[in-house]
């Protein structure tokens, strides 16, 4: 791959950066925000994910209707999401339609918040979160995760509670807005055929006024409880198992050891969760992750089973977790490796993929790293590593626990 990465950053700090390919059929654009859930005061929480929404409801230049056939007119692949820490709106293109579909995004980025729209895209976000209260995942992920945290804002749900969304009103997300979405909290990320100089000169006209804030990020230490959490719902009929306990940060280099750690324990397939519970028949669904974040990380554990096996279950997954390193050979790692790099390379052929890529680490890391590095990390990582970090970070001793079973 021809693949150079380049970086500018204007005057207002906003951050531009690229992986160009003149290779490549497509290109990819990307705003990330700097901003989500973890940066809300509590009495606004879900307000990032409301400002997603009205980022489509027009602005001065342009009304809803207008945004949206404009994406169509270009044949763009467009969306965003919002997560702990992230905002991100971002369109897929063919080159010679970059430059237009970079004008109608940044347009976006400056809404109109139009309290008319507030009001009925609020209805919107209220069906929403009446929607995930059908999903026992994220009922028990939610609930779990404020015990967790304990107060600190890691634990703030991204869509907010139905209380917190009839409160808040447009001037509160207007005040967000303004000092959140300033131009030094936002990277301009960009991948595949394009023109890096072009770009930067078209950024520093649509961009250019954007006004910097100076907004910092509260980290604190978000602790682990270590609590137990029992829930019933007579909507459920399967019981529902989750364990949180703390992993590196996003910036720590044990992440990559992490990550495969998570993988070998509870990855969707031939992982120590699969065969301990899926396969005998213990389980009808289990599985590991490692979610790092900003200045702190989270490995997680989920199941679902009979209710009446909760227990076993519970049982089972942590002593896999205690014995992981025990059962787990260098065959295992080599395998998983090897899933990693086929999974990463494809992604690297893709523009989308790596615009992502970057864009995400330079919200975490502040600094790109590339992909062919990234591999040899994960390659590099053996089961000493793998050791090692559960050592640092045992998931097993007295995680956050919660249940959801039938009342």
């Amino acid at each position: 791959m021809t693949v150079s990465f380049q970086h500018a950053t204007l005057d207002n700090g906003l951050t531009i950066i690229a992986e160009t390919d003149p290779d490549a059929h497509s290109s990819a654009v990307g705003f990330f925000v700097r901003t989500g859930a973890r940066d809300e005061d509590s009495p606004v929480m879900g307000v990032s994910h409301f400002l997603e929404h009205m980022m489509f409801k027009g602005t001065d230049k342009r009304s809803a209707e207008d945004i949206n056939r404009g994406f169509d007119e270009l044949g763009a692949r467009n969306n965003a999401y919002t997560s702990s820490e992230i905002t991100c709106f971002y369109a897929q293109i063919i080159p010679d339609k970059a430059p237009a579909c970079l004008e109608l995004l940044a347009d976006m980025m400056r809404p109109a918040l139009r309290q008319a729209d507030f009001d009925v895209e609020k209805g919107v976000i209220l069906e929403e979160i009446a929607m995930y209260k059908d999903q026992p995942f994220w009922v028990l992920y939610e609930r779990l995760a404020e015990e967790h945290y304990a107060g600190h804002p890691l634990g703030h749900r991204v869509l907010g509670t139905d209380e917190t969304i009839t409160d808040l009103t447009r001037d509160q997300m207007q005040a967000y807005f303004d000092d959140r979405y300033s131009a030094d909290n936002t990277i301009l990320a960009a991948a595949g055929n394009l023109d890096f100089d072009a770009l930067v000169a078209e950024a520093s006209t649509l961009c250019g006024p954007w006004q910097r804030t100076g907004t910092t990020r509260k980290h604190g230490n978000p602790g682990a409880t270590g609590k137990r959490l029992e829930l019933t719902d007579d909507s459920v009929a399967r019981g529902y198992l989750l364990a949180m306990a703390p992993g590196p940060a996003a910036d720590d280099p044990r992440r990559y050891a992490a990550t495969l750690a998570a993988q070998l324990l509870g990855g969707p397939d031939n992982s120590r969760l699969h065969w301990a519970l899926v396969e005998t028949g213990l389980a009808e669904e289990a599985q590991a992750a490692f979610a790092p974040s900003d200045k702190a990380g989270l490995f997680y554990l989920f199941a679902a089973a009979d209710p009446d096996s909760i227990d076993r279950v519970r049982d089972t997954m942590l002593a896999e977790a205690e014995s992981l390193v025990a059962n787990v050979t260098d065959d295992d790692l080599a395998r998983l490796r090897s899933r990693f790099a086929t999974s990463m390379t494809i992604g690297g052929e893709r523009p989308y993929d790596r615009m992502q890529r970057i864009g995400r680490q330079w919200a975490y890391l502040g600094e790109h790293t590339p992909l062919e590095v990234e591999l040899e990390r994960i390659n590099a990582v053996t089961l000493g590593d793998v050791a090692e970090v559960l050592e640092a970070f045992p998931i097993h001793v007295s995680p956050t626990l919660g249940t959801l079973k039938p009342a």
